[in-house]
């Protein structure tokens, strides 16, 4: 078996919260309790991911303080994975993701889902990254900066 390169070390936010996320396997469990899902059944029939491997990515989510593994509901002795306060944290991620994969990967016309407000029933308009000022940034207007700590 292959080791996993961790970068659980890194000074970088993205490789970091990536090293917490794992997967693909990880960020569709994740988007499926956003979307309701509790139990491992629901994970594992929404997915069709193997057992093994949907049990593995539960565990890293819970271990991460993604997920939370509570007792049911409904008072079976089943147990329930609910998002953590960091998991809900990722929710502007799966946006993102969602948004993108809309404008990049569907023809016009094309049937998907769509993630709309509860409260007036119509699409999310489209994430932007602001500036502290409110202006619209992209990827040419920031630049990285390294913080040190002494």
């Amino acid at each position: 078996m292959v080791n996993r390169t961790r970068f659980n070390d890194s000074e970088c936010p993205v490789a970091r919260s990536v090293d917490a996320i794992g997967d693909w396997w990880s960020l569709l469990i994740v988007r499926d309790a956003f979307d309701g899902s509790r139990r491992f059944g629901e994970f594992q029939r929404n997915l069709g991911v193997a057992k093994n491997i949907l049990t593995a990515r539960l565990r890293t989510l819970v271990a991460g303080g993604v997920l939370e593994s509570v007792p049911a509901s409904d008072g079976s002795a089943y147990r329930e994975y609910v998002l953590t306060d960091k998991g809900k944290a990722l929710f502007p991620v799966i946006v993102a993701l969602r948004q993108w994969g809309e404008q990049n990967f569907f023809d016009p016309g094309e049937p998907h889902s769509q993630l709309v407000d509860r409260q007036q029933g119509q699409r999310l308009r489209p994430l932007e990254v602001l500036a502290a000022d409110g202006r619209r940034l992209n990827s040419d207007d920031t630049t990285v900066h390294k913080i040190s700590t002494q």
